[in-house]
């Protein structure tokens, strides 16, 4: 299996595709075992597309230390030395794009354009939903509230009015969650990356990204809210921002997310 060691983690990554080197940053307990994943998308029919599990989950080593979000960036421009890549196009994904803010500021030379997906600055450009506090709730009570946050139309509300829908996302929510092993450990990552988003703020230093930015959002999204992609926006030098019909799944919800990043990173 292919593994990047950078300092003292062994990091798994995955390589597919043809075409210009994008570099994909996941979310909140990304696993590369879980398919479909990005490499069953449009972004793999464009690009030679790289991902990894980012420390403390899935095959990559589980540190016993909280990481900070320097670390995760370092992670990434680690990966990036061990493919030879030298000037990459970033996607990052809510987490992933918390990741790819500090990676584009403490390695500015490796990324030449970046697209940020339903992801926060923290500081006045506000932070995403402080998802640490659900993490200690009942599994079916964190379900629902991740349920409402995730897509505000999805709230307590409508899961009262609409039971046997929401039984039916909720038990999909269930059955993803579940391990694809036996790792005791595996929580532990996910807490990991919870414990460092929460000091997570680039607000300050966002001007000194002069890179094509593409902001995207999902319009019904309570976890990135879209106001937290307008601050970013507003405070870089090359910025753009779209917004789609979904939630924090925009991705999935909306068919037009995916071909409208594929054409701004220009794969086609």
């Amino acid at each position: 299996m292919p593994f990047a060691s950078v300092g003292n983690i062994d990091l798994y990554y995955e390589v597919a595709g043809s075409g210009p080197p994008v570099l994909f940053i996941s979310g909140t307990g990304g696993d590369l075992r879980r398919k479909p994943n990005v490499f069953d998308g449009p972004l793999a029919r464009g690009a030679t597309l790289a991902s990894y599990d980012q420390r403390g989950l899935g095959q990559s080593t589980k540190p016993d230390s909280v990481p900070t979000m320097a670390d995760y960036a370092d992670d990434a421009a680690g990966v990036l030395a061990h493919l030879g890549w030298e000037s990459v196009r970033v996607v990052g994904v809510s987490f992933g794009g918390m990741v790819a803010q500090e990676l584009v500021l403490r390695h500015p030379h490796l990324v030449e354009r970046l697209v940020l997906c339903c992801t926060s600055s923290g500081g006045a450009g506000g932070s995403s939903y402080p998802l640490h506090e659900l993490a200690d709730l009942e599994p079916d009570q964190r379900r629902r509230r991740q349920l409402a946050i995730s897509d505000t139309r999805r709230d307590e509300a409508w899961q009262a009015a609409e039971p046997d829908k929401a039984a039916t996302v909720l038990e999909l929510m269930a059955a993803d969650a579940e391990p694809l092993d036996d790792d005791p450990d595996r929580e532990r990552g996910g807490r990991f990356q919870l414990e460092a988003r929460k000091g997570h703020d680039t607000w300050e230093r966002l001007p000194e990204i002069t890179i094509p930015v593409l902001l995207t959002a999902g319009r019904f999204d309570g976890i990135a809210p879209v106001s937290n992609s307008e601050a970013i926006a507003s405070r870089l030098p090359d910025a753009s921002l779209q917004v789609f019909e979904g939630g924090h799944l925009f991705l999935l919800q909306d068919r037009s997310a995916w071909p409208a990043i594929v054409d701004w990173l220009d794969l086609d």
